[in-house]
């Protein structure tokens, strides 16, 4: 085998391990999905109260005072923002209910769109399927909201990794499997 088959062969079977991965991370978020939801939102507004400090600590370094100001300001709006995220977990997961229902569905009309892409190729089909399962799990957050909340980010964040595991086992398998040939 050459240098680029060999490449192939191990990125398809470092794709086929991650989408390995992938899989159990689904599984363990649906079998606690209250845990992983509030998890996601407290990581997400840990994530958002290190952006406002930094961008707190950017504003020392802007031009002029006035631009400096402004983006101290904003900082410090992103700093409030996180601490009532951390604060309020539970209102936290209510808007990324939101979001998440978004992610889905456009992430799901932009997998289907990539699986008639990659028509007649092995695996197209797995992506159709995955891109319409993210479709109609957006579908049914959003008709569920407010009382789909915490749990439903659990539940669909780990049915989405499930799929996308799969497909990454499907990916791999086709690299490795073009590689050979």
């Amino acid at each position: 085998m050459n240098e680029t088959a060999d490449t192939a062969q191990t990125g398809g079977k470092n794709m086929t391990i991650l989408g390995a991965i992938a899989i159990i991370l689904g599984m363990l978020a649906m079998m606690a999905p209250g845990l992983t939801g509030l998890s996601v939102a407290l990581v997400v507004g840990v994530l958002v109260v290190i952006g406002g400090i930094v961008r707190m600590i950017w504003a020392f370094q802007a031009g002029s005072l006035g631009r400096g100001v402004l983006m101290f300001a904003i900082g410090a709006l992103t700093l409030l923002c996180g601490i009532a995220l951390v604060a309020k977990p539970l209102f936290a997961a209510g808007f990324m209910t939101i979001l998440l229902a978004s992610y889905f569905a456009v992430d799901g009309i932009f997998e289907i769109m990539a699986g008639f892409q990659a028509r007649p190729a092995p695996g197209s089909g797995w992506m159709l399927f995955g891109g319409s399962v993210s479709v109609l799990l957006g579908i049914m957050i959003w008709r569920q909201f407010p009382l789909s909340g915490v749990y439903a980010i659990g539940i669909l964040l780990g049915i989405k990794l499930f799929f996308v595991g799969l497909m990454m086992i499907t990916g791999g398998a086709m690299v490795r499997s073009a590689a050979k040939s």
